[in-house]
C-alpha cells in the first residue's frame, strides 16, 4: 500500500478479533511511531503493550478506577469497565513523556506523542491490521495512570486497540477539502 492510499483510506476498526499483529508487524508499527515529528528530538513518548491475561488485569484496574471515582457505580458499569480491554487482542497504551525544555513546550510534546499514535494507526492500516484509537475517562484517570506505572510527567494519549478486522472495512467518508481550507488575506 502506498503512503497516500493509507492516508486517504484509513478508517477506525472497532470490531477486532484474534490474531493480534505478529512480531514483524509490531516492529513496523513501532518504527512508524518513532518517525513522528519531534522538535528537539526529545522522543516524548513511550508505549505499553497489553495482551493476553494482562487485558483482564487492565479491566480490573478500570473497574477499580471507576469505583474510586464513583462509589455508586452500578454492577453494569463495573462490568463494562472490566470488558473494555477485551475488545481487541492487543492494546498499545501511548504515553506522552513531557520534559522540561527551553524551546519545546509541553503542548508540542503531547502533540508529537499523538503523531506517534497516528503513525501507528497508518502503519496498521497499511499492513491490513484493524485498529482504533480510544480514550475516554480511563485515559485521564489518576488511578489508572498510577496502576499503569506512569510518572508525574507522563499522560496517556491513546489506547490503540489492534487486531484482525471482524468485518470488511467500511469506506472512508468523502470530505470536501474546501470546507476546511481558506486563504488568509492578511
Amino acid at each position: 500500500m502506498d503512503a497516500l492510499d493509507a492516508l486517504l483510506n484509513r478508517v477506525s476498526v472497532p470490531r477486532l478479533v484474534e490474531p493480534a499483529p505478529d512480531a514483524a508487524q509490531r516492529e513496523m508499527l513501532f518504527r512508524a511511531a518513532l518517525r513522528a515529528p519531534d522538535h528537539g528530538q526529545l522522543r516524548p513518548w513511550r508505549f505499553l503493550t497489553v495482551e493476553g491475561a494482562a487485558r483482564e488485569r487492565m479491566g480490573e484496574l478500570f473497574a477499580e478506577a471507576l469505583q474510586v471515582a464513583d462509589a455508586q457505580a452500578t454492577p453494569e458499569a463495573l462490568n463494562k469497565a472490566c470488558g473494555m480491554p477485551l475488545r481487541a487482542p492487543l492494546l498499545v497504551v501511548v504515553i506522552a513523556r513531557v520534559q522540561a525544555h527551553p524551546k519545546v513546550p509541553a503542548s508540542e510534546q503531547v502533540i508529537a506523542a499523538g503523531c506517534a499514535a497516528h503513525g501507528m494507526l497508518l502503519a496498521a492500516h497499511a499492513q491490513g491490521i484493524g485498529a482504533v484509537w480510544r480514550t475516554g475517562d480511563m485515559a485521564y484517570n489518576a488511578h489508572v495512570a498510577k496502576g499503569l506505572g506512569l510518572a508525574a510527567d507522563e499522560q496517556i494519549i491513546a489506547y490503540l486497540y489492534l487486531g484482525t478486522p471482524e468485518r470488511e472495512l467500511r469506506r472512508a467518508p468523502e470530505v470536501r477539502v474546501e470546507d476546511f481550507v481558506s486563504a488568509w488575506e492578511g
